[in-house]
């Protein structure tokens, strides 16, 4: 079985350089335009399924990737973008000083503590590797090919699972652009990367 693992395409935030976690934006329209180039250059792979994060700016972007194709995309709230609780609709230069619980966050991610009503990387983890191990894993032989289309954090709490990365190295070689693609294969037993990123 192969997934291919895709963040996003970009929102009016991301552009901003704010903080989006599980607040709702859209993608602008440089977004849309990128998932449908991405859709393009993947018109001729098959999936057998999509799942998305419930947010609009994840499960617009399987839209649009998909196209034409008849494929089922189905949402799934396991995966949803980390929560930054309270900081989320901060801009990062706003936030990454020092004093902030952001500061460790792309450094030293074992350092990290989330802001009042946020989510721990922990938390982030366990959730992308129940949402792997009980849909994934579980029935891997009925699939050819699954892609997930979801968020930059998120895509890396997955990526953390796959790789078997400690939170030490949770971002691994850095947070993937939007619209980008990772691929791994999975044989039921153990997973293997075969895009470096």
């Amino acid at each position: 079985m192969e997934l291919y693992l895709i963040r996003h395409g970009l929102t009016v935030w991301n552009a901003a350089g704010k903080l989006q976690g599980n607040t709702d934006i859209e993608l602008n329209e440089a977004g849309r335009e990128a998932a449908g180039q991405l859709g393009k250059k993947l018109d001729d792979i098959d999936f057998d399924v999509i799942y998305s994060s419930p947010l609009i700016r994840a499960y617009e972007t399987a839209c649009l990737i998909r196209g034409h194709k008849n494929i089922p995309v189905i949402r799934d709230k396991r995966l949803r973008e980390l929560s930054f609780g309270e900081m989320e609709g901060a801009y990062y230069a706003d936030w990454n000083c020092p004093e902030s619980p952001f500061h460790y966050f792309f450094t030293e991610p074992e350092k990290y503590t989330p802001p009042a009503k946020g989510e721990t990387i922990e938390e982030l983890c366990a959730r992308t590797k129940d949402f792997i191990q009980s849909v994934l894993e579980k029935d891997w032989q009925k699939f050819n090919r699954v892609m997930i289309v979801a968020h930059g954090a998120l895509n890396k709490g997955i990526m953390c699972y796959l790789e078997g990365n400690d939170k030490a190295h949770f971002w691994g070689k850095g947070l993937q652009k939007n619209c980008q693609a990772s691929i791994f294969e999975y044989d039921g037993k153990e997973w293997k990367k075969l895009t470096d990123d």
